[in-house]
């Protein structure tokens, strides 16, 4: 940003402040036809044409702000004093809860919801309102500003300023839990949780710091002490419908599905119709098989509340349900709305995608799954410079060499079946197989190696240089072999007592060094797709995180690339045959033969069940749960080609000179 520009911002806000409305509203104005995205002039020129009561342009600059940044927000409080401004009350207290669930730290807007729910006879919700504003003004200012930072995005100036303030009052709980969150999102997770664990010693009553602390647990994939201490919440007040929900989720997570389905009931004895209930009930119920049921239950959501997008796109990401006629035209109504939450709208987008391709309606689903995507996209940091820099230093570092001279230090445990490659590649197909086997445990897409990965990185800050892989010629023989035994203790709460389980995790073939050295006996197969199958399917499939690559057939053709190119590095550095690549389209072609071979390097007599895979009961968490339930087909070959006109840059990305007819 030019010094010219933010010299501009400042006379603009000493205008407003001055009372010359008209006089700010004409430099913003003038600004921004040269700057038309920028969002601090947007805000400033609603505000001034608030003030000089042109409601109707603070209307249309708000609109440009909200496009431009769904979840900001002072937009939102500002639309709030617009509508407030003109009367309309009603509309203005959903605008104001929505500008504080997106940053709670807006105390103007927790104090006009208090007002206005005052004067509508509300006094419960209005004490509540301003014993949030009241908290907020008890804060130091250095506090509010890092919640204010945080909450717009601005993750290292909040960790800085977070930072600074801690050093000067080492005990101030909430500075610890900002930090902590801070922490989470840049995936610093150790670092949260020790914060976390010394504000819970200082505060061990403080409700949020719990919550807090709960869900870095999972993160950290510590969920025997995520159930502990969420359990611990419940068994506080059973009657509070927050603890129960948080318990039902922490149990899904261990596998107790019996349990957190009795909870989700008990909830919705209280908050009969609550949305995020009932879809939780619903994931839970397909992930135990009960799809019938989890239809149901994400029905009753929609119907209840039909700007719920989770619960529409929940019905849609089982795969084999189909929207009826009344159902597409309630969605496409939903869309339209302009007060949808950014999550919602992307939820609705990626259903609609998937409607409009069952009915064949190609070039109306592309649209959509391409909005869905573009809106997804603008919320991560992701850039394929990044990912190849990182997959650039794994084939630098991880060196023949390296692994000769690192030879048997890891852990002997021959337990792991680590399934790799890209999402959408068939990696939950190859699972059910082998879990289908009498010896081996389907667990899920266990994080623990990304764990490991981001401790060995050694970075406090974001800005820090990464020390992993380099570590890895470092590193004791002892800590090779600890790691590789604290992965096989840590992943035994997914198992039940089988002495091999498979890990599916796909991201995991960017750490098969890692993996090489301190687990030197796992099983490593590659589960590998057609490429425009694969990254098509992985562009139309909206993730829950981790796979920021997939929403832009750039991005993931460049990805697919860098893929099959790192993993023909590990097949040149690795014992030959270290590596079983499965090839899906062989898999169908010749299914029996394929399943005899991939029992075979996993050193598995062949069992019959194993071909009857679909017959075996258990937990799948993944977007293929309902589709490795059927017996093997040919329903996802091919399905690319309808969309082939719009798939240029796919094409370009993953070198490909024209497409198969």
């Amino acid at each position: 940003m030019s010094e010219e520009i933010k010299s501009e911002r400042k006379a603009i806000q000493a205008l407003i402040q001055a009372g010359d409305f008209g006089g700010a509203l004409s430099r913003t104005t003038y600004l921004l036809e040269e700057l038309p995205e920028d969002t601090d002039l947007l805000y400033m020129a609603a505000v001034a044409a608030r003030y000089a009561k042109r409601f109707d342009d603070a209307s249309r600059w708000l609109e440009i702000l909200k496009g431009l940044q769904p979840e900001f927000g002072r937009a939102f409080q500002e639309e709030g004093h617009l509508l407030r401004d003109q009367g309309k009350f009603d509309a203005a207290i959903i605008l104001y809860k929505r500008a504080c669930q997106y940053n709670p730290s807006l105390e103007s807007s927790w104090r006009a919801q208090a007002d206005i729910l005052a004067r509508l006879g509300r006094p419960l919700e209005a004490e509540s309102a301003i014993a949030q504003a009241d908290r907020l003004k008890s804060l130091p200012g250095h506090i509010v500003a890092v919640s204010n930072h945080l909450a717009e995005g601005r993750l290292l100036k909040a960790e800085d300023l977070c930072r600074a303030f801690l050093q000067k009052n080492p005990q101030h709980v909430e500075a610890m839990r900002l930090l902590a969150d801070i922490g989470s999102r840049l995936g610093v997770l150790e670092d949260a949780d020790t914060l976390l664990e010394a504000a819970i010693g200082l505060e061990p009553d403080n409700i949020q710091i719990r919550l807090d602390y709960i869900h870095v647990l999972r993160k950290r994939q510590k969920f025997a002490e995520a159930l502990a201490q969420a359990k611990a919440l419940f068994e506080r007040d059973p009657e509070n419908p927050v603890f129960a929900s948080h318990y039902a989720i922490e149990s899904m997570q261990t596998g107790e599905y019996d349990r957190a389905l009795g909870l989700f009931e008990n909830i919705l004895t209280r908050i009969p119709g609550d949305p995020a209930t009932l879809t939780s009930q619903g994931h839970a119920l397909k992930t135990a098989g009960y799809q019938d049921k989890a239809i149901a239950s994400y029905r009753e959501a929609v119907a209840a509340h039909p700007d719920y997008g989770d619960a529409w796109y929940a019905l849609a990401n089982l795969k084999t349900y189909r929207f009826s006629d009344d159902e597409l035209a309630a969605m496409t109504a939903q869309v339209q709305k302009s007060n949808l939450t950014h999550m919602s709208r992307v939820h609705f987008c990626f259903a609609l995608g998937k409607a409009y391709e069952d009915l064949g309606a190609y070039d109306e689903a592309f649209s959509w799954y391409a909005r869905g995507n573009e809106l997804k996209r603008a919320k991560t940091r992701y850039t394929t410079q990044q990912i190849r820099a990182e997959l650039e230093a794994q084939k630098r570092l991880c060196t023949g060499e390296l692994f000769a001279h690192r030879s048997g230090a890891g852990c002997e445990s021959d337990d792991p079946i680590f399934i790799v490659g890209l999402p959408r590649a068939g990696s939950t197909l190859i699972e059910q197989i082998l879990a289908s086997h009498s010896q081996v445990d389907g667990t899920l897409e266990l994080p623990n190696i990304l764990s490991l990965a981001h401790r060995l990185r050694g970075r406090k800050h974001l800005s820090e240089t990464s020390q992993y892989p380099q570590i890895l010629y470092d590193l004791p023989a002892g800590d090779l072999k600890s790691l590789g035994q604290e992965y096989i203790d840590t992943t035994r709460i997914h198992r039940k007592g089988a002495p091999f389980f498979t890990d599916k995790m796909p991201n995991n073939f960017r750490h098969l060094g890692l993996i090489h050295l301190i687990l030197p006996n796992a099983k490593i197969i590659d589960a590998r797709r057609d490429p425009l199958d694969c990254c098509w399917s992985g562009f139309k499939q909206l993730f829950a995180e981790g796979q920021e690559f997939t929403y832009s057939l750039e991005d993931i053709g460049h990805y697919y690339r860098e893929y099959v190119d790192l993993m023909d590095h590990w097949d040149n550095v690795f014992p030959e045959g270290r590596i079983l690549r499965v090839q899906h389209e062989k898999l169908i072609d010749d299914f029996e033969a394929q399943v005899r071979r991939l029992l075979e390097y996993c050193g598995l007599e062949f069992e019959e069940a194993c071909l009857e895979f679909y017959k075996t009961d258990r937990a799948v968490r993944t977007a293929s749960s309902e589709q490795v339930r059927q017996p093997i087909s040919r329903a996802g070959q091919g399905n690319w080609k309808p969309f082939q006109h719009q798939l240029a840059p796919l094409r370009e990305a993953l070198g490909l000179e024209q497409l198969t007819e």
